[in-house]
């Protein structure tokens, strides 16, 4: 017998709609024909899946007796003796009751399977065994129900029922997931929005790797051998040309078409100087591929090809995307280019994409702050061609084309020494001109072989030849290194202007700034050094790189900024050309310095700002809102000793109470006004230890009414580490301002649940509610939010709660209560001992 087929609708979380697929697609099957029975279904009283049910066989289920209850169980007796073409079983990862014939429902679905009966199941990616760590460290709920991951990868056809989260939380605010009593606590626990896009990410990649498995078993089957990657690691050449925002994006593009892909652009600096390249294009194109989520590089490397090559194995990369080379024509005869070496040396594990854009065969412009030097590679280039270039065209000239005349020898010797000037500058130039011109006198003027010189006219010709050379080879060389002046000069100048522009704007810190420096100047490590007085030793301001100096005579290259501070780098030495640019960096490393000290006294000046406003309010609160009680006590009291009036016993009663009244409000006054003054001093000392919530929460509702708070704060809690007197104080503001803004007949919700390592106390009211952007400043010190009346508080009770709870390690925000009013969350952590096993929560979705 056929073992059957295993078809399974995976979902993010509950509520996503894989019974209500699993019930629409037995609806088709039955309409085409199909024998499809419901073999188990659990359709949680939720009226638009239970109506999915109606005209499909329903199989009875088993009754179970356990521990004096009736469960029911799939009977898999039943399906096996209906023997159906196709079985609905219903949440694959169950565990079934105990007395059942198999320990989980897989292992009936199993049965079922191996008796030739197709199988459509349901199950959610939190229920996956490999992913229970992952799950409970999103969610903070461990999943006790998991099925194997090899059970379902061996599925034949996997679904995902996607749904986002906005979706689903509006489905559950609707009624259609949970009864209206769980919606609350669902989303405001298990189902929020960060926990959900978590999960469906999971589920997403988990599926994405099922697609992978799909593939590699069609290419081994089909026999498969070139590389289809879905996974890629691509590496992004640049230049510093505009080119190069082009190939960051084509690459992302290619990341893109596989799961998981990542970008790393990288750009080789030379190791003789400063960049070739504009700082500007560099760093726009760092923000681009950063924004596309690949990461930039920058390393140091004579030889481009190699040191890209070395990079993308180091990396492991798969790609490497290249742009089209930016020379002309004619320059390809100095060699093959970057994109084609790298494509000859990469072999065939790392592919090549050479890319075309808009600056193909443009030139790459002259080379940028490089100084006067040539770069050592040139240096030898032009002392070949000075060189061993005449010997060689002496023996062209012997053996392959001879006797074209003396005017022509002297002018192929003196294009040699041109191209000698143009590599390696004057001396190559001049060692050319002396060796042609020993070589034409020795092969080429009559009498030949002989250094002797027999015609008058031909002495002219080569004294006029080594003149030409020795001219030619002086302009040449000078109008190079002017060009390179020119270059070095247009590159100082965007560094100090891009340099100047970012420090000034405040865009770069004092490590960014450094490491500017450090990869601009293809150094080790480099620090900024600072000292108070001629004799104090040097401490250090900020450092990139291993092994920093730590004085400036243990650097290699010393920049002193002022009196008492200095640049210090390691690595090689520097020419004096680049110390110019350097010094500038020092300058503004300096700046940077004195910006952050000068932010630090801001800060302080501030704080100080904010000190004498709330001194301001708290003026403002005796002079009013304290007063205000005291005036109705003392009128109160006055009244009681007065003559005049003879008071009956309720009267006499009313006004104790209000004298009594007056006292308390006083006394919660003075209390809050003394607590802010404890936190704005740093007084507040919490005593941390072992709390119980349900020992600490009523208690801090003995300022409201009885009747108006709804208290739910399930024993399974596990203990808080927290001081049980500020945590009190807290909970007690919180719970006051809700009752206080509560409509009247409704009732404060206060709740509880654990949630990862820490445990959250939501306080839930139907008021009206604060809109999100004065969500913050209600927890600034004296502010009252809306129309409340003067002279029910100073506008303290929430700043006091957030300083409380920050005191012990804790948060308070605000949330927009489901269907109208305010949520206060109160997130304090665990006991240690704790939060190995973190509690399930008592309103945690299944």
């Amino acid at each position: 017998m056929a073992r059957g087929t295993l078809r399974i609708y995976l979902g993010a979380a509950p509520g996503v709609g894989k019974t209500y697929a699993m019930l629409s697609e037995a609806h088709r099957r039955v309409e085409r024909g199909t024998d499809c029975v419901v073999a188990f279904v659990e359709h949680h009283h939720r009226p638009r899946t239970e109506v999915m049910l109606h005209g499909l066989e329903q199989l009875p289920r088993r009754e179970i007796e356990y521990r004096g209850g009736i469960f029911t169980e799939m009977d898999v007796d039943a399906v096996l003796r209906r023997a159906p073409k196709v079985a609905l079983v219903d949440e694959l990862a169950h565990t079934n009751v105990p007395g059942s014939r198999n320990t989980k429902r897989w292992q009936d679905v199993e049965e079922l399977l191996a008796a030739g009966i197709d199988v459509i199941s349901t199950v959610n990616i939190q229920h996956l065994e490999s992913l229970g760590d992952v799950v409970e460290s999103i969610t903070g709920v461990r999943q006790r129900e998991t099925v194997p991951d090899e059970v379902v990868r061996r599925a034949d056809q996997i679904e995902l029922v996607d749904m986002s989260p906005q979706a689903l939380r509006r489905r559950m605010a609707h009624g259609n997931v949970y009864k209206p009593d769980k919606v609350d606590a669902a989303l405001s626990n298990y189902f929020r929005p960060g926990n959900l896009t978590a999960l469906r990410e999971l589920a997403l990649l988990w599926v994405a790797d099922r697609v992978d498995a799909y593939l590699t078993e069609y290419r081994s089957e089909h026999r498969v051998s070139t590389i289809w990657g879905s996974r890629e690691r691509i590496v992004v050449g640049l230049t510093g040309g505009p080119e190069g925002r082009t190939l960051i994006r084509r690459a992302a593009r290619l990341a893109e078409k596989g799961a998981g892909g990542e970008v790393m652009a990288v750009y080789i600096s030379r190791s003789d100087g400063l960049t070739a390249v504009s700082p500007k294009e560099l760093a726009l194109q760092r923000t681009l591929v950063e924004d596309l989520g690949g990461t930039f590089h920058q390393v140091v490397g004579d030889d481009i090809p190699a040191a890209l090559l070395d990079f993308a194995r180091g990396v492991n990369a798969t790609q490497i995307v290249l742009g089209v080379s930016r020379r002309r024509s004619w320059q390809y005869v100095f060699g093959p280019g970057v994109g084609a070496t790298v494509a000859r040396e990469s072999g065939p594990d790392l592919d090549v994409h050479l890319i075309t854009h808009a600056e193909v065969g443009k030139g790459r412009g002259l080379p940028v702050a490089r100084g006067a030097r040539l770069g050592r590679s040139r240096v030898i280039g032009g002392w070949l061609a000075g060189v061993l270039g005449p010997l060689l065209l002496t023996w062209l000239l012997n053996s392959v084309v001879p006797d074209i005349g003396l005017a022509n020898d002297m002018l192929l010797f003196l294009t040699l020494t041109v191209a000698a000037a143009l590599l390696g500058g004057l001396l190559p130039a001049l060692a050319s001109a002396v060796v042609g011109s020993t070589l034409l006198n020795w092969f080429f003027t009559p009498p030949v072989h002989t250094l002797t010189i027999a015609d008058p006219q031909n002495i002219v010709a080569i004294v006029v030849f080594v003149g030409v050379a020795v001219a030619v080879a002086s302009v040449v060389d000078l109008a190079a290194r002017r060009t390179h002046q020119a270059a070095r000069l247009r590159a100082e100048s965007e560094i100090l202007s891009f340099l100047a522009g970012n420090v000034l704007r405040g865009e770069t810190g004092l490590e960014d700034l450094l490491e500017r420096v450090r990869e601009t100047f293809g150094m080790e490590s480099v620090a900024l050094l600072e000292r108070a007085g001629e004799k104090d030793p040097w401490t250090c301001a900020g450092s990139v790189g291993p092994r920093p100096a730590t004085t400036p005579d243990a650097a290699d290259v010393d920049v002193p900024v002022g009196d008492h501070m200095a640049l210090s780098l390691r690595g090689r030495v520097l020419p004096a050309a680049d110390r110019r640019v350097l010094a500038a960096f020092a300058a503004q490393a300096a700046v940077v310095v004195d910006r952050r000290r000068l932010k630090g006294e801001a800060d302080r000046a501030e704080k100080l700002a904010e000190g004498n406003r709330i001194r301001t309010a708290l003026l403002a609160a005796v002079s009013h809102d304290l007063r205000t009680p005291l005036a109705g006590i003392k009128a109160a009291v006055t009244s009681l000793r007065s003559d005049d009036v003879e008071w009956s016993e309720e009267d006499q009663a009313e006004l104790l109470e209000a004298i009594e009244e007056g006292a308390d409000r006083l006394d919660q006054l003075v209390g809050n006004l003394l607590d802010m003054s404890r936190l704005q001093t740093g007084t507040v000392a919490p005593v941390l230890r072992e709390t119980d919530l349900d020992e600490v929460v009523p208690m801090a509702l003995g300022g409201v009414p009885e009747d108006s708070v709804e208290l739910d704060i399930p024993e399974t809690l596990p203990m808080v580490h927290v001081d049980r007197g500020l945590l009190e104080r807290a909970v007690a503001n919180v719970v006051e301002n809700a009752v206080k803004h509560s409509p009247p007949g409704e009732k404060v919700l206060v709740s509880a649940s654990a949630l990862a390592n820490r445990v959250e106390v939501r306080v839930v009211d139907r008021g009206p509610g604060v809109p999100d952007e004065a969500k913050e400043r209600i927890f600034e010190p004296f502010q009252r939010y809306g129309d409340s009346p003067r002279g029910v508080g100073v506008g303290l009770g929430l700043a006091v709660a957030r300083g409380f709870t920050e005191a012990m390690r804790g948060t308070v925000h605000a949330e927009d209560t489901p269907g109208g009013g305010l949520t206060m969350v109160l997130s304090v952590p665990m006991a240690p001992e704790r939060l190995e096993q973190p509690a399930l929560p008592a309103t945690a979705g299944p």
